[in-house]
Order: C-alpha cells, then structure tokens, then sequence
C-alpha cells in the first residue's frame, strides 16, 4: 500500500475516534514505518560487499566495466533458515528426516521434496559420518531470476536471489507463507555494445555470478561439515533455461536439465552420457577451451560457485521447471507459433490470416469459468504472461480442430495431457508410466510438423528435451509443483529491500503475537475473521478449511423472493411448479421403488410457499493441484445471473453425480444452470437448481482430443429436458467448449452465448487440474 493510501486511512481511522476523544495509534504513514522499523523481531538485517574485475587491464582505454565496483546486497542465510525452522506455522506441514512413501501395491509416492530419492540419498551419505548422528538434514533449495519490476520502482532490473528449505511441504511453499524468503540482490554487470560480446566481458559476467553465489553462502558451509542441530546441504536450483545453462557453465543449447546429459547440441533427444562434477573437471583439466565449448558444450574458464562447497554438484542440482520448460516454452513459443506457421505455408499469407482469425473467434468464444484468463482477441496481444500461457491452454485445442492435420491435434492432446499429469501434487509410478507416454505419443505426431516444413531441422530444442528427465527428476526431487520458478517468479514484485524488511517484521511479530495469545479471543481477530469470511464468499481459488471431497452451498445473499409462478415465467419454464412437487416427492421418498417420473402429479405433494433466488452458488473441494490452500482445499463460484458485472447474463455449467457406483465422468452427468434457489417445505430447506441435462456421446472420451463429449438432452417437441437437482448432488463447476468442427465461427457467437448455439461440446479437463483428474 502506497504512503498516500496509509495517511488516508488513517485519517477515517482518526475521523471515527473524534466524538471519543481519542485518536490512532499512528500519526501518519512515518510514524508506522518507524514503528515497524523499531520492532526488535524479525527483520534479519541487510549487508553488502562489492567485486571487481580483478584481471589484466588493456593497454590505452580501459574499457568502464572493468573499473566498475558491483555492489551485492544479501541477508545471512543461516539466519534465514533459522527463522523457517523456528515458524511454529509449519507445524505438520515439515518433515524432519526424508520419507519413503508407498501405495498398498507397493509402489512409490513422490510427493513432498524429502520423499524423493536425492534426499534419501544424501542422508545415507550423511550418515556415515557418526558426528552427524542426531543432527536433522536440512536441504537448501535456492533460486533466481533476472527480471524488470515496474511496480512502485519505475523500470528497473533486479536480480532476486531467494532460499527456502527442502523439509516444509511443497504446499506451503506454493502458498508463499515464509517458507521461500529474499536472500538477496545480485549484481547485474553491464556495458556498451563493443564489449557486451568480448570474452573477456562475458567470462566476467558468469564468473561474478558464481562468486556473489559462494560469497553469499557461506555463512552455511560450517554447517555441512560440522553439524550443530541441523546438517546442512545445497540443495536444488531453481532457474529457467537461461538461468540454468548459467549455472551449470554450458553452452546455450545444450541440455542443462538435471545438466545430467551429455547429448549433442544438433541432436539431443539422441542420448548422451551424464555430467557430473568429477566428468566436467576431467574434461577441463584435458581439453581445450575451443574444444570443450564446440564438442562438449562446457564453458571450461569458469568455477560453479557449488565446487566452494562440500558435496554440492551442481549438475545433480538443476530442477525442473513447469513455467519455462512446458508452459512458456513448449507451448506458447513452440506449438503455438507452429500452428501458424503452417497455416501460412499451406495456405499462404493473404489465405491463412482468414483461418487464424477464426481461430481467435474461437478462443474468444469460451464460456466464462472461475480464474478463466480473457481472450477478447484471441492471441492478439504483444505482452506473454506465464498466466497468459497457462490460460491459453485451458482453451486452444477444439480452437485449432478442422484447421490443422490431425496428427498435430493428436501432438497437442499428448502434450498437455503430459502437463496436467506432471502438475499433480502427488505422482506414483503408475503416473510416471502415464507420463513416459505421453512423451512417446507426443514424440511421434509432433513429426508432422516436421514433414510439413514448419521445422525441416528436426527438433534439437532443449526446452522440448526437457521432457525426457522429469521422471527421473521426480524420482529424485519429488512432485515439480514443489519446485516451479513460478513460485520464484511469483515473488519478484515483492522483493525490495526496504517493503521486505518490514514485511517480515510484521510477521515475525504476528507469529509471536500468536504464541504468547495475545491474538486470541480479541475483538480484532473477531473482526478479523468475520472480513475474511466475507473475503472468502466473493473470491475463487485458494481457502483454508478442513479436508473434504467436495461441498457446494448457495450464496450467502438471498437475490429476491417470489412466487413458483413468477420464477416459471423469469426463466420461461411454465413446468417448474410441477418440477417442484416432483422434485419433494423424490426427497421424501427416496427409498421407494418408484420415482416421481413414474407416478402421477397428484400423487406428489403440493408447495404453495415462496421461493429465494440465489445469483451463484460456492463449490469447495480438494484441489492441491490447483490455486489452494495450505489443506489443498479450493473454492470456486458457480453463477446463475442475468447481469454478470454489470454486463452480459451468465450461467455456468455444473457435473451432476447420477451414476455414484461408477467412477470419473462414467458417474457423472452436465447441467447448464438455469437458476439457484431454495425453498422451506415442513421446516426442512431445500437448496436446488434448475438445470438443462446434457448427456454423454459415447462410451469413450474423443478419439482426437481426449475429451468427452455431451449434448444438450431435448424432448420430441424440440424443448430442453430440464430438471430440479439438490444442490447435494453437484460436483463442482464444468467447463464445456463447442465443437466447433470445420466451419467458420460466425460473429454473433460470442462467449456470452456460446453455451446456447452448438449441438454438441467438449466437456473441457483442460480448464484446471482437478478436472484433468475428473473427466479424463
């Protein structure tokens, strides 16, 4: 919050205290920064130290770069470490020695960070040593990225340099809940366009990276061989492909993953042999810096700031990364563009924009859905975010059927079908197996794009290689999600000197306000806790609660009142009196043998009360794939509204559980949700919806996509067959996206109304994780 934006509320704050003659604890935005500033918890302080170009100047102009001091701020990450120990947040959320987790069949779960084999590995390597007997085995994963923050700074470059611990859980580093913490800022060398590309320059710029890295750190390396509570070790690295080859000192377009292949640059999905830090320092202690670079793709003049430490290798280090490698990479800068340029070589320029824009209609065509990112334009914006990408994956596929062979629909399906299953939060073996073909499937029908000349090279693509190391890479590092650089990336904003100071003091000062209960029972955590219930009735995503598979309720405000009939006719429905006396009579009986479809309407009770009308309904369910929180629990809004936002009607879509004794999408049914509502009936109250059924096309899911399929249920008079559900039996949200075919999408379907104008549509597991799981 802005300086402005604290001195305005403090001065409502003061306005509400006048007519008591009393006043706010602070005078303005100074006054509470001092106060923070003085709080003797937390707030691990800051240090610095430079480096300089130490080697031969030249002789005449020496160029600015190497006179320049480069200053690096960092925080002692020892201490740092200590204070995540120390969180009592973590409490059943951290394990203190690494796990070995299997199924009934005796199959392995890699879940968390320590079920993964490095950890077990490095223990049993630790405890060969007796005087580390007794010490608990801390991993330290680190992580950075070079980036442009323009919030609150202008338009600079930082060069956040973070920590977290292997022991908490991959939830609560997701959850960004002070389990991953700002070490510090590197130094970002520069200079002008005549030396930006000398070696000398170059060699520099790697080797300050390195040696800032070790300088760092050391404050942890006493702790890797002489263990006090704790036995310290570097742990993974998490970095983006720049990032990595930077780390691993190999050269751009060589495989840095796990940097454990040694796979030519022209072919890398060709195998290779494994780097280590004993391979690489045989070959720089024997070989030429030409020869290294050319036939090895080893940078051979630079030291890797992990050879400073005790049994740290930096080619076992390298994590994989879901953002840079699938998302970013693969899909968006990969796949994407490939589509179009195979439209224009098919098709040629002038014929080919025609098709993409009708690509774009479709991807602007999609219904609304709770976290769905907009795409008014299609793909028609110049700036790619992460989250632009991930949305555009939910959505592309049925956009780009009819309009590209269908070997390069199959790639695709193979592809995010790979991504989905590698975000699960708990991966088995069967879910490696899966995972290994998905990689062979989309090896083999990615060659379309080959024989179409969208890539006459053949695919030496390192981000795209990365997919053949993540089942090792699980079995060694656990789940990825664990380990993404989006949870990095997600940080940046965050990460200024001064703003993360004082964040952290506030913490620090939360958890031992909490200790000693000084926050228990108060009428500010009362308030507290009635705003975020508020909070939690309007927004998706992440919520902390207890463990369940799913509960929908309504709305917490009731929209207006009436009558049976003045709700039949709002939503043109003249049957929905004698919906709802079927609707009891199959509630009241539930155990008869005849349904209320069997029996005549008068054998069905009479309600002559009024009804309540709810604009949406809230679903909550076990999701820790997706956006959650800490329980992995997640909650979404499900809307039945004419004016959503003030624009526009919305009405969502839902799974219906009709078939309980079945499993996945075999036991479930679709409904488009006309209206929430409930009524009173001999004081029982009966939340409902009135839904059109949509039923399954098939025994199977598509044979191209991978998604089932379903159509909107009609009687023999051409109306929709609709129904009064409890609000008992919905699942959770569905996501259905046309099928679009080989037509053109005339403009007038738009998402608003897409929903309506198809006969037949995807029922979408693409849209989040969960549904990956429920509808595959």
């Amino acid at each position: 919050m802005s300086a402005k934006n604290i001195d305005t509320l403090l001065d409502l704050w003061a306005a509400t205290l006048l007519e008591h003659n009393d006043s706010p604890p602070f005078a303005n935005h100074s006054d509470l920064y001092e106060t923070i500033d003085s709080t003797p918890l937390g707030g691990i302080p800051w240090q610095s130290f430079s480096l300089t170009f130490t080697g031969e100047l030249p002789e005449g102009e020496v160029p600015e770069w190497m006179c320049s001091k480069y200053e690096v701020w960092f925080r002692d990450p020892l201490m740092l470490v200590k204070d995540i120990l120390a969180n009592p947040d973590y409490k059943g959320q951290i394990d203190y020695a690494p796990v070995q987790e299997f199924e009934g069949s005796g199959h392995r779960r890699y879940w968390n960070f320590m079920s993964g084999d490095w950890a077990w590995e490095q223990a049993d390597m630790i405890a060969q040593d007796p005087e580390t007997h007794g010490a608990m085995f801390v991993p330290i994963i680190l992580g950075s990225d070079k980036t442009t923050v323009s919030v609150a700074t202008g338009h600079n470059e930082y060069y956040p340099l973070y920590a977290s611990i292997g022991n908490v859980h991959n939830n609560i580093r997701r959850a960004h809940l002070g389990a991953l913490v700002l070490v510090g800022f590197l130094a970002i060398p520069k200079t002008d366009n005549a030396h930006a590309s000398s070696a000398k320059f170059r060699k520099f710029r790697r080797q300050l990276f390195h040696s800032s890295l070790s300088k760092i750190l050391e404050s942890l390396r006493p702790g890797m061989t002489t263990p006090e509570v704790t036995n310290l070790r570097l742990g993974p690295y998490i970095a983006d492909y720049p990032e990595q080859v930077l780390l691993t000192c190999i050269v751009q377009g060589w495989c840095p993953v796990a940097a454990r292949c040694t796979a030519k640059q022209t072919d890398l999905d060709g195998g290779g042999g494994r780097r280590s830090r004993e391979h690489t320092e045989l070959l720089v202690s024997g070989f030429e810096l030409g020869t290294l670079w050319v036939e090895y793709g080893l940078v051979g003049d630079v030291i890797p700031f992990t050879n400073d430490f005790p049994r740290a290798d930096i080619h076992e280090l390298i994590t994989p990364d879901i953002l840079h490698q699938l998302i970013k990479g693969t899909f968006k800068d990969h796949l994407v563009s490939w589509v179009e340029k195979y439209l224009i070589l098919e098709h040629g320029q002038t014929r080919a924009q025609p098709i993409l824009d009708d690509i774009d209609r479709r991807i602007a065509a999609a219904a609304p859905f709770a976290g769905l990112r907009r795409f008014p334009q299609g793909r028609g914006f110049k700036q790619w975010t992460g989250d632009d990408s991930k949305a555009l994956m939910k959505v592309y596929l049925p956009a780009i059927e009819g309009h590209v062979p269908r070997d390069a629909v199959w790639a695709f399906r193979a592809f995010l079908e790979f991504c989905y299953i590698v975000r699960h939060d708990v991966i088995t073996e069967e879910t490696v197996r899966d995972l290994h073909d998905t990689i062979m499937r989309y090896h083999n029908y990615r060659t379309i794009f080959e024989e179409l000349g969208v890539r006459p090279d053949g695919f030496a693509l390192p981000r795209q290689h990365s997919l053949l190391h993540y089942p090792s890479l699980i079995r060694a590092f656990g789940a990825p999600n664990g380990l993404c650089s989006s949870i990095t990336e997600s940080k940046h904003i965050k990460a200024l000197l001064l703003t993360n100071q004082r964040l952290d003091k506030l913490a620090a000062a939360r958890v031992d306000f909490t200790n000693r209960g000084m926050l228990d029972g108060t009428v500010l955590s009362a308030k507290l806790q009635t705003i975020e219930s508020y909070a939690n009735s309007i927004d998706d995503g992440h919520v902390d609660s207890s463990t369940v598979l799913t509960h929908v309720e309504l709305a917490r405000t009731v929209q207006r009142r009436l009558r049976p009939s003045d709700l039949a006719a709002e939503i043109n429905l003249p049957t929905f009196p004698q919906l709802i006396r079927r609707f009891l009579y199959d509630q009241l009986y539930p155990e008869s043998h005849l349904t209320s479809s069997d029996v005549s309407l008068s054998a069905c009770p009479t309600f002559t009360g009024t009804i309540s009308l709810f604009p949406s309904a809230t679903a909550t369910f076990y999701a820790p794939s997706d956006p959650s929180g800490v329980g992995g629990m997640h909650r979404e809004h499900i809307r039945a509204t004419s004016a959503w936002r003030q624009g526009p009607a919305r009405y969502d879509c839902v799974f219906v559980n009709t078939r309980p004794h079945l499993n996945g999408m075999r036991a479930l049914d679709v409904g488009h949700v006309w209206c929430f509502f409930s009524f009173e009936y001999h004081n029982t109250t009966y939340p409902c919806a009135v839904v059109h059924r949509y039923s399954l096309i098939g025994e199977e899911c598509d044979e191209d996509t991978g998604m089932w399929m379903v159509k909107p249920e009609m009687a023999y008079d051409g109306s929709p067959v609709v129904s009064i559900i409890h609000l008992d039996t919905i699942f959770r949200a569905a996501h259905l996206l046309p099928s679009f075919g080989c037509a053109r999408l005339p403009r007038a379907i738009t998402c608003h109304n897409s929903l309506d104008g198809f006969t037949a549509y995807y029922v979408n597991k693409f849209i989040d994780h969960h549904a990956f799981e429920t509808a595959s």
